[in-house]
């Protein structure tokens, strides 16, 4: 067992590009499971087309993810992130498994008691969110799940559409195919994560600079801390870092509350018909999520990337101009101008989250960053939730709404 006591480093930067590689695959792992949820929401409009699922079922999830992020991030450096984060994974795997076995015990019936029964499975989800997504971010690996999920779900659907009962087959294969990723995660975090060379360094670096949180992790790859460096476990309160970064706090807000004011509850039901016709808001959702994948690569370009403080306001402000113009193309314009707007949100809402995550820890040590990265995610969680109590107001004035 390695002993680290601040004398050496215990070990090197090896083995980078497999760190990389898992960090998108968890990252990935952290939202399959929401997003196998609202990529199947056109099975759900089917059995239960008076209920709002889209929008019913985003505003069940986040109350959950916001009220146990608030509690993580209180207590933030005194949680076990070992426990947390396989705590969380294997929340995702028991909830997306239940999913499956309502649908089977149910005979895939709607029904206000099957409808409660996915409630409460979607509250389970926000909890694992919020363990999983604070204790680890990976932006590329979460938009990379919206992605795929709607590659995936576009293709299931195809591929059953014109047999018996298509619609229910197609959406139990994608929870089935979420599930046992899922479960890839649990394995990966559990035995195969902390071993690897850069990541035992980084946390023993942080362990180094006073964090508690990492102790478990480097203990699963035999690495024992000694707390004997009291003068380097002074930190800032989370107080204080919040302060000092109340402007990034207020720009992750702005932008979640923007983009689920939107997304998905009004691309569901306000859109209008079109060619597509079921299709429709399916093309929709990939269309965001595709371009939130790809704008979250775009600030590895130094030219696209905004480091100014002001210059992200800004951007981020000027996002709000999409309301109005969402409004009259879903009232005149065609399905182009929609995928149109949709495809600009989902590039911006990507970019503009990585700009801001990446910029905000900078100056900071381990332990610091480790919590200013919960208080944002707070911030982040508090915007969605914001974001989908708003999505209601779309449906004023339109017929059969309620």
């Amino acid at each position: 067992m390695t002993i680290v006591d601040g004398g050496e480093s215990p070990s090197r930067l090896e083995g980078k590009i497999s760190a990389m590689i898992v960090c998108w695959i968890l990252g990935f792992g952290s939202l399959i499971a929401w997003n196998s949820m609202l990529t199947i929401g056109d099975y759900y409009y089917n059995l239960f087309p008076d209920y709002h699922p889209s929008r019913v079922l985003t505003l069940v999830y986040q109350p959950f993810a916001f009220g146990t992020m608030s509690i993580l991030a209180y207590n933030e450096s005194k949680i076990n992130t070992r426990r947390r984060n396989i705590f969380g994974y294997s929340l995702f795997v028991a909830s997306t498994f239940m999913l499956l076995v309502l649908d089977l015990a149910t005979s895939g019936r709607g029904g206000l008691g099957s409808f409660i029964g996915i409630c409460a499975i979607v509250a389970f989800f926000g909890v694992a969110d919020a363990c999983v997504q604070g204790g680890i971010s990976f932006f590329a690996g979460l938009a990379a799940s919206g992605a795929l999920t709607s590659a995936l779900r576009l293709i299931t659907k195809a591929a059953f559409e014109m047999s018996n009962n298509g619609l229910r087959k197609g959406a139990m294969l994608f929870l089935a195919i979420s599930t046992l990723f899922e479960f890839l995660c649990v394995l990966l975090y559990t035995y195969f994560f902390p071993k690897l060379p850069i990541v035992k360094y980084f946390r023993s670096k942080a362990a180094l600079e006073g964090s508690k949180t990492v102790q478990a992790d480097l203990a699963a790859a035999g690495i024992q801390t000694k707390d004997d460096h009291h003068e380097q476990n002074e930190r800032l309160s989370n107080k204080q870092l919040f302060i000092q970064n109340i402007d990034y706090a207020l720009d992750l807000f702005l932008i979640y509350v923007l983009t689920l004011s939107i997304f998905p509850g009004f691309l569901y039901e306000n859109t209008g018909e079109h060619k597509l016709g079921t299709w429709y808001p399916l093309v929709l959702i990939a269309s965001y999520n595709v371009w939130d994948l790809i704008s979250r690569y775009l600030p590895l370009v130094k030219f696209l990337k905004i480091e100014s403080r002001k210059g992200l306001t800004i951007a981020i402000l000027s996002r709000f101009l999409l309301i109005p113009a969402f409004y009259f193309t879903a009232k005149y314009g065609d399905q182009g101008w929609m995928i149109l707007l949709v495809s600009f949100l989902g590039l911006t809402n990507g970019h503009l989250t990585v700009c801001v995550m990446t910029a905000a820890p900078k100056g900071y040590k381990g332990p610091e960053q480790n919590a200013l990265g919960n208080i944002l995610v707070l911030c982040l969680l508090i915007g969605i939730f914001a974001g989908v109590s708003l999505d209601w107001l779309w449906l004023i004035g339109k017929k059969n709404a309620f």
